[in-house]
């Protein structure tokens, strides 16, 4: 029996932290656009919270996701 845990890596790259950031922002800027009654600024949030997802991905893909090329791994 290992005492060691596995760590998955969820969310540990600069892929995820973008990703989330993005669409965090999205969701602040659609929430308050929906309190003020601002219709195109609430579909806009949406655009920007497809375009952090498809951004993340994006970016998963070119080697900067958890494991990825261009990552480093640092010990806990």
């Amino acid at each position: 029996m290992s005492n060691s845990i596995d760590d998955p890596g969820h969310g540990h790259s600069p892929a995820a932290w973008t990703t989330v950031i993005i669409m965090l922002v999205a969701v602040t800027i659609g929430t308050t656009a929906f309190v003020l009654d601002m219709p195109w600024l609430v579909w806009a949030s949406v655009v920007l919270f497809v375009a952090g997802l498809l951004g993340g991905w994006a970016m998963a893909k070119a080697g900067y996701g958890v494991g990825g090329a261009k990552t480093t791994t640092k010990a806990h």
